[in-house]
């Protein structure tokens, strides 16, 4: 699989000029020789993150934007390819408001055919863990997603965790449990203390992040970070491929917009969990942990 990770820097609250200026990236991707088979995109990729209140006016329904991507897609050049596409965006669902990231197939345009469809949403993903804490708001104007699924695509099985669902280690462990084989990550990250080295702490603790989760479950993770300065805060970028043994794959700064671009190789899930086969250790002691009465008990009181 060909996948390609745009490290997006949006204008903020300017949704048209940002779709234009996604479909000149989509025109040089579908320009490439070796067409893609997945593109991903950050968590609100088209919005910017930090909105509050605007967010009510700039949020779409998964329809409107997945006919709009689609439109968008094959008008730049990607008529003849199928390509999925991933993105983080603003959900309207019948007035409920969600942090989503939709996973969409966009099928080859075909004109004998002439009822197929242009599109087909395979899923919709609604953040879990909305932060509310330092410079986050979000749980003040946002509903929290209350199901972490994981899904078929024509690549296999999996995830999409956005941004803070990440870094609660229950959830990509579930995303594994459920059959997952890549976990996709779309983010807005803003950036937050300097090492010692010069590197923002906050871009090290998702590098040490995502590489465990990687190890620990023998799983791919794509993580598509937004770029770019919004009120002050910058975004930190840092998007990624991790593959199941922990390696790097393909990296992006931490500032500015670019594309990375990895090859990727499912077989190697099956290898990494033959080697470390903590994944099928866990299969075997899960019914033990969800049956230990102490831990149900802790629960309902911390609730």
């Amino acid at each position: 699989m060909k996948l390609g990770i745009v490290q997006f820097k949006p204008r903020k609250g300017e949704v048209e000029a940002n779709l234009e200026a996604l479909g000149e990236v989509f025109a040089q991707l579908a320009a490439e020789p070796e067409p893609y088979d997945l593109i991903v995109l950050p968590e609100a990729a088209l919005t910017g993150y930090f909105l509050e209140g605007a967010v009510y006016e700039l949020t779409l329904s998964a329809e409107t934007l997945a006919q709009r991507l689609a439109k968008l897609w094959r008008a730049k050049g990607g008529a003849q390819r199928p390509v999925d596409l991933t993105i983080g965006f603003f959900e309207n669902d019948s007035g409920n408001y969600y942090n989503s990231a939709m996973y969409l197939h966009v099928t080859p345009e075909r004109h004998e055919v002439i009822d197929a469809r242009a599109h087909e949403i395979v899923h919709v993903h609604r953040k879990m863990f909305l932060p509310t804490y330092g410079v986050f708001d979000e749980e003040r104007f946002l509903s929290r997603g209350r199901r972490l699924a994981a899904f078929d695509t024509r690549f296999g099985r999996f995830a999409i965790l956005i941004c803070e669902d990440m870094w609660h280690a229950l959830m990509p462990t579930i995303a594994a449990i459920k059959g997952a084989r890549a976990i996709i990550v779309p983010s807005a990250s803003p950036g937050r203390g300097l090492g010692g080295d010069g590197e923002l702490e906050s871009v090290r603790f998702w590098h040490e992040l995502l590489h465990a989760q990687a190890i620990e479950h023998g799983i791919f993770i794509f993580y598509a970070g937004l770029a770019g300065f919004e009120g002050g805060k910058g975004m930190t970028g840092s998007s990624c491929v991790v593959d199941p043994r922990g390696r790097t794959l393909a990296t992006a700064p931490p500032l500015g917009a670019c594309v990375i671009r990895a090859e990727i190789d499912f077989g190697e899930v099956d290898l990494a969990r033959a080697s470390l086969p903590l994944l099928g250790d866990l299969n075997a002691v899960l019914p033990d942990l969800l049956l230990d009465e102490e831990l149900i008990s802790h629960a309902r009181v911390q609730e």
